[in-house]
């Protein structure tokens, strides 16, 4: 393999694992109503976090090239604590060391399920069709957030911002385009070529992403606890525990999509769990020390890799150092930031369409009889129709309910989970 190519290679693994870390710090920042210079920091610590995670999980985990970013699924608990937190008379800070404590505790459990490997237990819960709701409700619910972030709202005009959306549109149907008929390295490209195009496009008109302060200092070493100390509490403990389910879930989900598309693989699937789980947990605890959205294997990973065939774990290796070292030089960490969210947002709404397809593929593994269709359905329903439920739709029930119930991911997973468990598939029977 050439050195250029493995610097390509190298980069567009560089920018993906950039593209999915940008947009939630700035999310959670604006909902904890974080200063400029907090969300600076936040995103510092972000790009840390995922650059040592992934490299953890691709060397010692479960040896994928599988992107870790913040977590969609945790991003919806930090929002719904968020709400509960100001109901309850809790600061933002307050809120945020309970939540820490929970990132804590889900991986702990993970640690203790996957160095003991009981995790190997719970695999019978996470079959075909629960992964294909696990995997349709997700890609839904990151479509969203892709959409919002692709939709730029013009802060002088209150309009929407017709260049931004235009770039997103573009950049969108040019990776789909490339994808599906480039040949060579434009296939194997595409996202890198789009990203570029579009990044170039708005900085042709002046364009720029949010403008965030940084710190004047050459080099600053990401801050241990700079949101204070962890704080348990019984609400987010139950949740915590809950919510590790969904984590395994999402870690099975991701292994399971990755080895759908990376040929020639000579580990078992049973032992890439265990090792993911366990450098899963250690992801959480580290995203709780350093303050930060926990981290977790993203199955849109395997959308990316089918796009762009990279199997290799080098250059997603290198890549992961690369933004880690970044991630110490304030100024380099303003440099990559700019990238518009409006971009980065369509180009990683690109990438689900794959995993949207490796979700459906799950689901008619099995044949779609009347019962498995009622689950499909139910599940689906249940937990898409979930995700429409205004923010004050649960208010009066228990705050615990509260956070599970409006989590729609967690809602259709469980569902799903549930009724395969209970309403058990009839053996045909045998004449004599």
């Amino acid at each position: 393999m050439s050195k250029s190519n493995n610097f390509f290679s190298t980069l567009q693994w560089f920018i993906y694992l950039l593209a999915n870390s940008i947009a939630l710090p700035i999310v959670i920042g604006n909902v904890f109503h974080l200063s400029d210079a907090a969300i600076s920091d936040l995103m510092q610590r972000t790009f840390f976090i995922v650059g040592l995670s992934s490299f953890i999980q691709a060397k010692f985990g479960h040896r994928f090239p599988i992107a870790d970013g913040p977590a969609g699924s945790w991003v919806s608990i930090f929002v719904i604590f968020a709400g509960v937190g100001a109901e309850q008379g809790l600061t933002m800070k307050e809120t945020l060391q309970t939540l820490e404590a929970g990132l804590i505790l889900a991986g702990m459990l993970l640690l203790l399920l996957g160095v003991s490997k009981w995790v190997r237990h719970l695999l019978f819960l996470f079959s075909p069709l629960v992964t294909g709701c696990f995997l349709f409700i997700l890609a839904i619910q990151l479509s969203g957030v892709f959409i919002k972030g692709m939709v730029s709202i013009n802060p002088l005009t209150g309009q929407i911002d017709k260049l931004s959306f235009f770039a997103a549109i573009l950049v969108f149907f040019l990776i789909i385009f490339l994808s599906t008929k480039g040949k060579g390295w434009l296939k194997s490209y595409a996202i890198l070529i789009g990203i570029l195009c579009g990044w170039v496009l708005l900085l042709i008109f002046g364009k720029s992403s949010q403008s965030i302060s940084y710190s004047a200092s050459w080099i600053k070493f990401p801050e241990i606890f700079p949101w204070g100390y962890p704080h348990l509490t019984s609400g987010i403990l139950i949740t915590s525990i809950l919510f590790t389910f969904l984590l395994i879930s999402n870690t099975f989900a991701a292994i399971s999509a990755a080895a759908d598309t990376i040929p020639n693989q000579q580990t078992s699937l049973e032992v890439r769990l265990y090792k993911g789980t366990c450098a899963g947990g250690l992801s959480h605890i580290l995203s709780a020390v350093f303050s930060t959205i926990a981290v977790v294997p993203l199955p849109a990973t395997a959308g990316f890799v089918k796009i762009t065939k990279q199997y290799r774990i080098f250059p997603f290796v290198a890549a992961c150092g690369v933004l880690m070292a970044f991630s110490f030089f304030p100024g380099a960490v303003s440099m990559l930031a700019s990238l518009p969210l409006s971009v980065a947002s369509a180009a990683l709404l690109a990438t689900l369409i794959d995993m949207l397809a490796i979700g459906i593929r799950s689901l008619i593994k099995h044949p779609l009889n009347d019962r498995n269709i009622a689950i499909i359905g139910i599940s689906l329903l249940l937990g898409i129709g979930t995700m429409f439920l205004p923010a004050d739709g649960l208010n009066g029930l228990p705050y615990v309910i509260q956070n599970l119930g409006k989590n729609g991911l967690l809602v259709g997973t469980f569902m799903a989970i549930l009724l395969e468990q209970i309403w058990k598939e009839k053996q045909p029977s045998t004449t004599m």
